[in-house]
C-alpha cells in the first residue's frame, strides 16, 4: 500500500528507482494523501506534471540530519507549516499551549516548532546554501508582508525575509507552482523567477517592474502602526486577479519585497483536474501503529465542493488566500469522488459534509465578475447585499439531490457553513426547505456571530435583524415540515468594536432567547485579516476610522463570561463585569436579571419591587434592608 504514496525514505527511492529527486517537500503535519491537505495537492499536482516529489514530514528541527533523508532535491525544497498556521496549531488565543495536535499521529503535540516555516527553512539553508527553497501554505501565504504577530505581540517582516526562502506561492497554489516548477526545469536561475502570478519575491532593483503599486516601507509602519493599517488597505483592495497591482514593500538596505498579482482562478475543468489526481485519500501506513492522523476523521467523508467566498468576514482570511471569486468543481468530479468514498469498508452511509468556505455559494457573486473583477469598494453583502448579486440555489441542490440519491448514502449533512443573509435574499424556499428536511439533523449551526450593530459592523457581518428574519423564518419551515429542529449559533466575544456595553446586550439577547452557548470563540488575532490590523492599531483598515479594541486579557475574560453567564464558575467574572458596565439592576430575583445577588446582599439589590437602581449600583429603597439570609429564615 505504501508503495501508491509518495516517497519518504532511502528505501522509497530506491524502490521507485529514483536517483534524485525533483522536489523534497518539507511539510509541519503528518503526511496525509488526502485533497483536503495542501502538500497533498501541490505534490501530486507536480507529479501529474512528470515531476517527482518526495515528503520529509514533522522533521527534527534540532537535528540538521533530519533534512537530509531524501538528500539534495534537483529543482528545490518546498516548506510549508501545515493546514493550519503553526502558531494557531500551538496555541488558545489565550497562549496557552493546546494538549493535543490533530494533524500529527495520534494526535501528540509538540512535533514541530513556532513559526514552522520559518524554522523549517532556516534548517534546510545550514545545510544546503544554494538550493532554491519555495514556501507556500496557509502560514506563508498570510504572511507574506509585513504583519502583526499576536503572539509575539510584534510587528514582523515578511515571512520571505526572516525564512530566507527565494519565493513565496501564496494562495492555493496550483498554477503557480507549476510554472516555478518549469521555470527551474528550463535552467532558469531562481532570482531571475520574477514574473509569476501569485508569487512574492525579494530584490534590490525595481527597474524591471512596471507601475508597481509601493507601500509604506517596513521601518516606517513599524513606527506609526497607523501605515500599516493604511498599507494593508491598499493590499485589501489589491486581492483580485483582474484588478490588482504589483505591489512593493521596502525594507532597510534597499531590499524590496514584491508582490505580484494573484494568479487567476481556476476553472471548473480545471479544479475537476486536481481533485481527479490519484490520491490514496488517507494517512501514509507508518502512522498506523500509533493510531493514525486523527484529522483525517473531519473530513475523509466530506466533499470539498467549492473555494473561494464573497461573504466578507473581516475576522477571516480567506480574501487574502483563496479570493473573493467563488471556483467549482462539476457535479461529475463531486459525484465520482462520493461513489469511491461509498466504497471504503468504514463508509457508514453518512457524507457529512459537501461545501468550501461557505456551503451554499456555488457561483460568482455577480454575472459580470469574470470579466471586470470584484468591487474593491464595496463587498457583495454588507453592509447589503448589492443590488446586482446574483442569488441562486439551484445548482447546489441539484448537486445534493444526486448526492443523497446514490446507492449506499443515507443522509447527506451540510456542515461548512451555511451563509443564512445570502440564503434569505433567495425568493425561491425551496432550497431552505430541503436544506432543513433532509441535510439538519436535529441542529443547524450558523454564524451571526454577535447581535449588536455596531459590533456586527466592524465584523463585516449583516445587521442582527437579518439574522432575526432567518431564526424565525427557519422555525417556521421547521414547523411546517413537522420538524423540531434548532439552531446552533456561534458567537464571538471581544472583538474590536465590543466594550463590555455590547458584551452585556449579548447576554442579555441569550437570556431571552432561552439559551447558553456550550463553546464560544473569543476574537483571536490571526495575521492578514481586517480584524487583526483594527486590534493591533485601533484603526478600521478599509475605512481609516478609530475602533474601539479591547485587548485587556481580564475585560476579554469577562466578555467571555458574559455570554455563558449561567456557568457558576463564571459567577464573580460577570459581577465585576456588569458593576464595570453600570448594569447592576441585572443582579436580583427578577427575570431579567442574569445572576443571583452576594448571600450577604440586601434584598432588592437588582431591578425589582422593592427598590430603584442607583448608578454606583446601590440600591434606595423604602423598606428596611433584609438580607437574603433572614429571608431564608422568615419562610
Amino acid at each position: 500500500m505504501a508503495q501508491n504514496f509518495l516517497p519518504v525514505s532511502k528505501e522509497d527511492l530506491i524502490e521507485r528507482g529514483i536517483k534524485q529527486l525533483d522536489f523534497v517537500y518539507v511539510i509541519g503535519d503528518a503526511y496525509v494523501d488526502h485533497p483536503s491537505f495542501g502538500h497533498a495537492i501541490i505534490s501530486r499536482v507536480l507529479e501529474s506534471h512528470g515531476y517527482t516529489v518526495g515528503i520529509i514530514s514533522q522533521p527534527d528541527w534540532k537535528d540538521e540530519k533530519s533534512i537530509t533523508v531524501l538528500g539534495e532535491p534537483r529543482l528545490a525544497f518546498l516548506c510549508s507549516s501545515g493546514n493550519m498556521d503553526s502558531m494557531v496549531n500551538h496555541y488558545y488565543v489565550s497562549k496557552k499551549h493546546r494538549e493535543t495536535d490533530a494533524y500529527t499521529p495520534g494526535g501528540e503535540p509538540y512535533k514541530r516548532p513556532d513559526h514552522a516555516t520559518v524554522v523549517y527553512c532556516n534548517l534546510i539553508r545550514r545545510t544546503y546554501k544554494k538550493t532554491p527553497i519555495i514556501i507556500g501554505g496557509i502560514e506563508a501565504s498570510l504572511r507574506r508582508l509585513a504583519h502583526y504577530d499576536y503572539w509575539a505581540d510584534s510587528f514582523k517582516r515578511s515571512i520571505l525575509l526572516d525564512s530566507g526562502a527565494d519565493i513565496i506561492s501564496y494562495g492555493m497554489g496550483e498554477r503557480s507552482v507549476v510554472e516555478i516548477a518549469d521555470a527551474l526545469n528550463s535552467g532558469l536561475a531562481v532570482s531571475d523567477i520574477t514574473f509569476i502570478r501569485g508569487t512574492v519575491y525579494k530584490t534590490k532593483s525595481l527597474e524591471s517592474i512596471y507601475e508597481p503599486l509601493m507601500l509604506p516601507d517596513y521601518d516606517s509602519m513599524k513606527k506609526n502602526p497607523s501605515l500599516y493599517a493604511e498599507s494593508f488597505g491598499i493590499q485589501y483592495r489589491n486581492t483580485d486577479a483582474i484588478k490588482a497591482d504589483t505591489l512593493v514593500e521596502g525594507y532597510p538596505n534597499s531590499v524590496y519585497v514584491v508582490q505580484n498579482p494573484p494568479q487567476p482562478p481556476l476553472s471548473m475543468e480545471e479544479m475537476d483536474a486536481v481533485y481527479a489526481l490519484p490520491y490514496q485519500r488517507t494517512y501514509h501506513p507508518s502512522y498506523e501503529e500509533k493510531g493514525g492522523v486523527p484529522a483525517i476523521n473531519e473530513i475523509k467523508f466530506s466533499l470539498i465542493s467549492n473555494r473561494g467566498c464573497f461573504g466578507g468576514c473581516n475576522f477571516c482570511a480567506l480574501t487574502f488566500h483563496q479570493g473573493r471569486t467563488i471556483q467549482v468543481r462539476s457535479h461529475e468530479s463531486i459525484i465520482s469522488e462520493a461513489e469511491k468514498m461509498i466504497q471504503e469498508p468504514d463508509f457508514k452511509g453518512y457524507i457529512h459534509d459537501v461545501g468550501g468556505p461557505t456551503a451554499n455559494f456555488r457561483h460568482p457573486s455577480c454575472k459580470g465578475q469574470l470579466e471586470r473583477g470584484v468591487c474593491t469598494e464595496r463587498q457583495c453583502l454588507v453592509p447589503t447585499p448589492c443590488k446586482n448579486l446574483y442569488v441562486d440555489h439551484k445548482d447546489y441542490l441539484s448537486l445534493l439531490r444526486k448526492l443523497r440519491n446514490l446507492p449506499g448514502v443515507k443522509k447527506v449533512f451540510i456542515r461548512s457553513g451555511i451563509r443564512f443573509d445570502y440564503l434569505l435574499e433567495d425568493k425561491d424556499d425551496t432550497f431552505f426547505r430541503e436544506l432543513i428536511k433532509h441535510h439538519v439533523s436535529g441542529q443547524l449551526k450558523v454564524a451571526p456571530e454577535h447581535i449588536c450593530d455596531a459590533v456586527l459592523t466592524r465584523m463585516g457581518k449583516p445587521e442582527n435583524s437579518v439574522y432575526e428574519r432567518f431564526r424565525k423564518k427557519y422555525a417556521k419551515l421547521n414547523e411546517q415540515e413537522g420538524l423540531k429542529q434548532f439552531l446552533v449559533p456561534y458567537l464571538m466575544s471581544s472583538h474590536p468594536g465590543s466594550t463590555l456595553k455590547e458584551a452585556v446586550a449579548l447576554a442579555e439577547y441569550l437570556r431571552d432567547l432561552g439559551y447558553m452557548p456550550q463553546q464560544v470563540q473569543d476574537f483571536y488575532p490571526t495575521p492578514s485579516t481586517v480584524s487583526t490590523v483594527m486590534y493591533y492599531t485601533g484603526l478600521n483598515p478599509v475605512t481609516m476610522k478609530p475602533v474601539y479594541v479591547c485587548r485587556n486579557p481580564h475585560e476579554k475574560a469577562m466578555q467571555r463570561a458574559l455570554i455563558q453567564y449561567r456557568n457558576p464558575a463564571n459567577r464573580e467574572l460577570v459581577l465585576e463585569a456588569l458593576k464595570k458596565a453600570n448594569r447592576m439592576d441585572l443582579v436580583g430575583y427578577d427575570k431579567k436579571c442574569l445572576i443571583r445577588p452576594d448571600r450577604n446582599q440586601p434584598v432588592g439589590y437588582g431591578r425589582g419591587k422593592k427598590g430603584k437602581q442607583n448608578n454606583d449600583g446601590n440600591v434606595k429603597t423604602s423598606v428596611r434592608k433584609r438580607t437574603i439570609r433572614n429571608v431564608h429564615k422568615k419562610k
